[in-house]
């Protein structure tokens, strides 16, 4: 056996890997009980790259020897390779119970422990791995690994530092440090070790793309797009992924044609790919080639004809609401009859024609899909309170004193309150939605701590001629902001709403407290700026144009505009105050702000406002007040309110139903002047100052 073994191991270091397998298959004929042979059986095969057969030769040894460790341990890896992450565990477990002094069996459980997020496992596995070996370089490994993933970057970058000078060549170790550079802030250094893993191990999955956005964050397109080019040309590597960030690379590098090359193949093996289609959307409307826009969509329509994005899309490309969109409507109908979006769709159409009966018998039959549709129960809502407005709000009120449960009857309270408002009852409708609020409150977020308006604040600087545009978008609750975001969107501008979804990007202006920190110095403008630039790729912005919706506004953000950011226009949404305040009781607001009283909330809202005019009272900032008053009413007015504002020249107006309708109408807020006296005088002084008559 010895012989065997040993000619088996010099064909393996001559890399004569046929050879070796002839002879490790001859090994384990000779001896088809011996579970030694199949383990050596198993290592050749691994050599050779036949990953499967050496798999099934490790699991007959482990039959064979199941008292061995190394087995089980060999098995694992295989296993590891798989995913097959549970039963590699198990091997792994099955390996330290026959020898507890198993070093690399304690390293890869702990490193499976931090796979599953399990980090107190990790430590404890640790821990076991450095009694066995304390001074092992693994040992500083698996700390940093742990540090990192506990979000101490610092620690981590100590521990992996150390570690890679002794484990110079292992690209675990490296994409470890890597991610702990970035975690500092330290791109270039995370940059370099990415590199190295490339060079030694080009096939490693992932680290290409990796390395491509660490570029990317420094400005580096040019090599950014080289690196994605060897993925695009790896058919196991170019992912969907990888093609929709090379075609961002190439649009930021202006070859448009390259772009939209990589696009038309991606939708070709995937129409449902939402981002792709987003993407090749701008492409057309730079190109102004709407009917290449139409073709490729109507093409793409059959082969998914319940994608409501790509249906809204194909709606999005028509310039009116004539013929061209009902024919769209009513294809979408018939490829997709019960689809909640083609019935919303349709019934936006015709609400927009003012056919009312189509509008509420899509209403009818949106409920009956979907009984709990807002939009739908608010037009027949609408229907009933304009018909019949006392029984409608005494329905109403029945429906919430019988309600079986506290969760029903608070769903409830804001309809009473509508209905009440309609018909009315204004005192009553206002107690109806402050008790709603009221209830909310635990669940909502506090009111920021309003800082001061009124500078002194930098002087603007000069901004250069080649500057990417940049706007930043925001306004209170009640302001009607969303329909300033809505108006944008649907122009197809680069508009970021990404704060206001489950993951928002990680900067200083998605946190409220920033701006009390830049205004007492804990944190540098030079620093907001950086984080804020170096979230954008995250946020697929690779040209650095971008009109980005903040949650919060505060003025201290002059800081940072002003003297590093001066071609940055700030667009703030407003309306009378006072409509503002009841659209805010009714209706709540984008940012779900606690609204713990109409007095509290106008006496904030008051403050708050006060940014506003210190804005309007400054020529010499780059800012626009967009007014939404008539919004609905009016939207091409709406529309070019909101061009002007950015510079442009012209830009598509929406449909009102893309607006939301006409929730409270301007001057609504005169009808409550008994009701809500004490917050409307809190109230009247800055609605003055923004431009509203004060009665």
């Amino acid at each position: 056996m010895t012989i065997m073994h040993n000619q088996i191991t010099d064909a393996l270091q001559r890399g004569d890997h046929e050879e070796a397998l002839r002879l490790a298959r001859q090994f384990v004929a000779d001896a088809p009980h011996d579970g030694k042979a199949h383990v050596m059986l198993a290592r050749v095969e691994r050599a050779a790259g036949e990953y499967e057969e050496a798999l099934a030769s490790i699991n007959r040894a482990a039959l064979l020897i199941p008292e061995d460790p190394r087995v089980h341990f060999e098995r694992a890896w295989h296993l590891l390779r798989k995913r097959s992450f549970t039963a590699a565990e198990a091997a792994l477990k099955r390996s330290t119970d026959l020898d507890p002094n198993s070093f690399e069996a304690y390293v890869l459980r702990a490193q499976l422990a931090l796979d599953h997020d399990d980090f107190d496992e990790a430590e404890r596995l640790c821990r076991l791995a450095s009694r066995v070996s304390p001074d092992h370089a693994w040992v500083s490994v698996l700390e940093g690994m742990i540090a990192l993933h506990r979000g101490d970057g610092a620690r981590a970058q100590t521990l992996l530092t150390f570690a890679s000078k002794e484990l110079k060549n292992d690209p675990q170790v490296l994409h470890a440090l890597a991610f702990a550079h970035l975690q500092q802030g330290q791109v270039a250094f995370a940059e370099q070790a990415l590199t190295r893993i490339v060079e030694m191990a080009p096939t490693v999955e992932g680290v290409r793309g990796l390395l491509s956005s660490v570029q990317i964050r420094q400005g580096r397109y040019e090599d950014a797009r080289a690196s994605l080019q060897r993925l695009l040309d790896d058919p196991a590597a170019s992912t969907p992924a990888i093609v929709r960030l090379a075609a961002r690379m190439d649009i930021a590098l202006k070859r448009n044609d390259s772009a939209m090359a990589l696009l038309r193949q991606r939708l070709a093996e995937d129409p449902r790919d939402g981002e792709a289609w987003q993407l090749i959307t701008d492409l057309w409307r730079r190109a102004g080639d709407l009917d290449d826009a139409r073709r490729t969509i109507d093409q793409a329509l059959p082969r998914c004809p319940d994608f409501a994005d790509l249906w809204r899309l194909r709606l999005a490309i028509e310039q009116d609401v004539g013929d061209a969109t009902r024919a769209i409507v009513e294809r979408w109908l018939v490829a997709a009859p019960n689809d909640r979006a083609a019935l919303e769709a349709a019934m936006n159409f015709h609400e927009a024609h003012r056919d009312e009966e189509a509008t509420l018998a899509l209403a009818r039959r949106l409920l009956e899909v979907d009984p709990g549709h807002a939009d739908a129960k608010k037009r027949l809502l609408d229907r009933l309170i304009r018909d019949r407005p006392d029984a409608a709000h005494l329905s109403i009120r029945a429906m919430v004193e019988n309600a079986p449960d506290e969760m029903t009857k608070q769903e409830l309270l804001p309809w009473l309150g509508y209905a009440q408002d309609r018909a009315e009852l204004y005192p009553e409708a206002v107690a109806t939605w402050t008790a709603f609020n009221a209830a909310e409150a635990s669940s909502r977020w506090p009111l920021t701590e309003p800082g001061p308006a009124a500078g002194p604040w930098p002087a603007p600087a000069a901004a250069a001629p080649d500057a990417p545009g940049v706007a930043f978008l925001s306004g209170l609750p009640g302001s009607g902001v969303e329909k300033v975001a809505s108006v944008i969107g649907y122009a197809g501008l680069p508009l970021r709403a990404d704060r206001f979804e489950p993951d928002p990007p990680k900067d200083a202006l998605q946190r409220p407290d920033a701006f009390s920190e830049l205004r007492r110095g804990a944190i540098a403008p030079e620093q907001v700026l950086a984080e804020w630039r170096t979230a954008l790729p995250g946020r697929h912005v690779v040209n650095g144009s971008v009109i980005d919706w903040l949650p919060f506004w505060d003025n201290g953000l002059l800081k940072v505009l002003g003297p590093l950011l001066p071609q940055a226009m700030v667009l703030i949404a407003v309306r009378d105050p006072r409509d503002m305040l009841i659209d805010w009781l009714a209706f709540g607001s984008v940012v779900p702000y606690c609204l713990p009283s109409p007095a509290e909330a106008a006496r904030w809202m008051a403050a708050m406002l006060q940014h506003a005019v210190v804005l309007k009272d400054d020529p010499a900032r780059p800012y626009a007040i967009i007014r939404t008053d008539h919004a609905a009413s009016d939207p091409s007015a709406f529309a070019l309110q909101i061009g002007r504002a950015l510079g442009l020249s012209e830009i598509r107006a929406p449909l009102a139903s893309v607006l939301g309708g006409e929730r409270v109408p301007a001057g609504h807020w005169r009808l409550y002047a008994s009701a809500l006296a004490e917050p409307f005088a809190l109230l009247q002084d800055v609605a003055v100052a923004l431009g509203y008559p004060a009665d």
